[in-house]
């Protein structure tokens, strides 16, 4: 058990025949006594020092575990974002190239479309211009028939022409 400044005062030492002045050593108990509290008092300042640097220490050691944890978590959470991200873009890039396989399927039928539509209008101008041709020459024909002709040899008395109007007009009134 360590001794204590009280332990130190109270010390009682046996007085011998040539022994040592007496007010000497109460003197150099009395400073041993005085350095000793102060070193106590010390170590007592430096054990409490020590205890709230170790309760600091404690503190910032939860927060440095904390902050790891919390790393830890950001890291992970980035990298899930970062796994979703990459989910998410590959289903946009299937969804754009679906919709992009079906414009082209859409705009392949309508081309096939518009080309048969093409045709069957090439082989209608072709039946209107043989039906249009073949009038044509019919009405040509008819023009060429002597019946105009013969419509030129016809004469007529314009006496006979006047009195056909009145007749028509008398009709008419």
């Amino acid at each position: 058990m360590p001794l204590t400044p009280l332990d130190i005062h109270n010390k009682e030492f046996n007085k011998g025949f040539r022994g040592y002045d007496e007010d000497e050593v109460n003197e150099f108990l009395d400073n041993v006594i005085k350095d000793y509290e102060l070193i106590i008092r010390e170590k007592k300042e430096l054990e409490e020092k020590l205890n709230e640097m170790n309760s600091r220490l404690g503190h910032f050691t939860n927060i440095e575990e904390t902050l790891n944890k919390s790393i830890v978590i950001a890291q992970e959470a980035g990298e899930e974002v970062r796994r979703n991200a990459q989910k998410e873009a590959k289903l946009i890039i299937k969804e754009a190239e679906k919709n992009a396989d079906r414009i082209i399927n859409e705009s392949l039928s309508k081309a096939r479309k518009i080309a048969l539509e093409i045709e069957e209008l090439k082989k209608q101008s072709k039946v209107f211009r043989t039906r249009f041709k073949m009038l044509i020459e019919a009405q040509l024909d008819m023009l060429n028939t002597d019946d105009w002709d013969h419509l030129l040899e016809y004469e007529l008395d314009s006496t006979e022409l006047k009195a056909s109007a009145r007749e028509e007009e008398d009709s008419l009134a």
